[in-house]
C-alpha cells in the first residue's frame, strides 16, 4: 500500500504540470523508487537502526546488504520501512517541476537519502537523541511522531523550499497561463491512490486492533474534513471550489494527520482536518507573494500541513494511562516543547543537508535544464518521449479530400497536413 503510494504521486504530480513536463515528474518518482530500494538494502536501513553513532545515525555497515536479517523478521521491518524513505524523497521533486536535469535529480536522491532521512529515521525512530532514552528526549521530553510528520513531511518540505530557491523559477512564473495543470484526472487519481495509501502508512506500525480501528478512522475523517475547508476557503477566497483544491485538501488532512494518528480522538482529527486544509489553502498562495516557485505546493501542503500536525500534539494528544498528554488534557506544555524541539531540528538537518547537497549538484553538473530545454518541454529534452501525441490528431487520411497518387503530390500533402496539426498543437494552450 505505501509503495503504491509512490506511483500515486506521479500521477498526482504529472497532472499538475504542463503536458510536455508530465512523464519527467512521474519518472522523477519512479526513479525514486528505484534508487532508494537498492540504497536501502545496501545501508540506508543499517543507517535508522542498530547502534548509534552519536546518536545520529546507525552504522552503515551493520547489516549491510541486510545479510544478517535474512531468516529474521526484521526484514518485514526492513522492506516496510524502504517505502517511507521512497515516498519522502520522491515527495520533494514537485518543487523543482519541469526545469530539472533528470541525471541531477537522480544524484540527488541518494545522497539526501542518505545524508538527510537515515539521520533523521534514526533519531526518532531508531533508538537515536529524539527515541525514549536519547539526549534530546532526556532535555525536552519524548517526542510523538508516529508516522512521520517531521521524518516524512517536514523534512520534505524543508528540501523542498531549499531546493525550489536553489534551482530557480520556472520562466513565466506567475505570468504564463500555460503553467497551469494539465491533467485535472490525473491529480485526481493520484489523489485517491495516495488516500488508499496513507491507510497502510499511517496504519503499518499499529500493534493492537484497538490502535488500528483508531488510526484507520483518523486517517479516514481528517482528510475528509481538510477537503471540505480547502473548498470552503476556495469558495470565500476566490469564488469557487475546484477539483484540485479538494485533492490537494485530502493531501494535505493525510499529512497534518500522520505524526498523531495513534495520539488523538477522531474528533480532534475532524478539527486537525478543518485547521489543516484551510491553512494550506492560504499557505500555498503565498509562493507568488514571495516570489517562491514551489511549483506543485509541496512547501504550501507539506512544510505547511507537517507543522500543523506534529506541533498540533502538543494541544490535542491523548493521555497515556492518565499521564502527559497536550494542553487541552491538562497535560502542560512538555508535550508541546517536545514537538517544537523535533520541529527544529527537522528543519535545520533538512535545510542545512539539501542546501549542501543541492548547492554542490547545482555547481558541478547543474540543476536545471537549459532555457531551450525548458521551453521546448522536459519531457523531450530528458527523456525524448511524450505524454501524448498531439501532432498525430486529426493527421491521417480523409476520404473526402483523396489526395494524388503521385509520390510527390502525397508527400507534400502529408507535409502540409502535418505543418497544420503543428500550427494547432502549438496554439493550443494544454501543449
Amino acid at each position: 500500500m505505501v509503495l503504491l503510494m509512490t506511483p500515486g504521486l506521479g500521477l498526482f504530480y504529472g497532472g499538475m504540470t504542463r503536458a510536455k513536463a508530465a512523464l519527467n515528474m512521474i519518472m522523477m518518482s519512479f526513479i525514486s523508487a528505484g534508487i532508494v530500494g537498492v540504497v536501502w538494502v545496501l545501508w540506508g536501513y543499517s543507517m535508522t537502526t542498530g547502534d548509534g553513532v552519536l546518536g545520529i545515525f546507525g552504522n552503515p555497515f551493520a547489516n549491510f546488504g541486510l545479510q544478517n536479517l535474512m531468516g529474521s523478521p526484521d526484514l518485514i521491518k526492513a522492506g516496510y520501512s524502504a517505502t517511507f524513505a521512497i515516498i519522502t524523497v520522491a515527495l520533494i521533486s514537485g518543487a523543482i517541476a519541469d526545469r530539472a536535469k533528470f541525471g541531477a535529480w537522480a544524484l540527488f536522491v541518494p545522497l539526501w537519502i542518505t545524508v538527510v532521512y537515515c539521520p533523521l529515521a534514526y533519531m526518532v525512530w531508531g533508538g537515536g537523541l529524539m527515541s525514549a532514552g536519547g539526549a534530546v528526549t532526556a532535555v525536552f521530553g519524548q517526542v510523538i511522531d508516529f508516522a512521520g510528520g517531521a521524518v516524512v513531511e517536514i523534512s520534505s518540505g524543508t528540501a523542498a523550499l531549499v531546493l525550489a530557491l536553489i534551482v530557480g523559477q520556472r520562466h513565466g512564473f506567475a505570468k504564463d497561463p500555460n503553467h497551469r495543470p494539465h491533467n485535472i484526472p490525473f491529480i485526481m487519481l493520484g489523489a485517491a491512490i495516495l488516500w488508499f495509501g496513507w491507510f497502510g502508512f499511517n496504519g503499518g506500525a499499529a500493534t493492537t486492533a484497538e490502535q488500528a480501528g483508531l488510526i484507520w478512522v483518523n486517517t479516514l475523517v481528517t482528510p475528509a474534513a481538510a477537503m471540505l475547508s480547502w473548498l470552503v476557503t476556495e469558495k470565500i477566497r476566490h469564488g469557487h471550489p475546484t477539483s484540485l483544491g479538494a485533492a490537494s485538501g485530502v493531501v494535505a488532512g493525510l499529512v497534518a494527520i500522520t505524526p498523531s494518528c495513534a495520539n488523538i480522538s477522531p474528533v480532534a482529527a475532524i478539527g486537525l482536518g478543518f485547521v489543516a486544509g484551510a491553512a494550506c489553502a492560504v499557505f500555498v498562495d503565498l509562493k507568488y507573494r514571495f516570489g517562491l516557485d514551489d511549483s506543485l505546493d509541496v512547501v504550501g501542503v507539506h512544510l505547511g500541513a507537517g507543522l500543523i500536525g506534529t506541533l498540533a500534539l502538543g494541544f490535542i494528544a491523548l493521555p497515556v494511562d492518565g499521564q502527559g498528554g497536550g494542553l487541552l488534557y491538562g497535560g502542560g506544555a512538555q508535550q508541546l516543547i517536545a514537538q517544537t524541539a523535533a520541529v527544529v531540528i527537522t528543519l535545520l538537518l533538512s535545510g542545512a543537508g539539501t542546501f549542501v547537497i543541492g548547492r554542490a549538484i547545482n555547481k558541478t553538473i547543474g540543476f536545471r535544464v537549459s532555457l531551450e530545454a525548458e521551453t521546448a518541454g522536459v519531457d523531450l529534452a530528458e527523456h525524448a518521449e511524450s505524454a501524448y501525441a498531439f501532432g498525430e490528431i486529426g493527421a491521417g487520411f480523409n476520404p473526402q479530400h483523396p489526395v494524388s497518387h503521385s509520390p510527390a503530390a502525397g508527400l507534400a500533402d502529408s507535409a502540409e497536413r502535418l505543418r497544420k496539426s503543428a500550427t494547432r498543437v502549438k496554439e493550443d494552450s494544454f501543449a
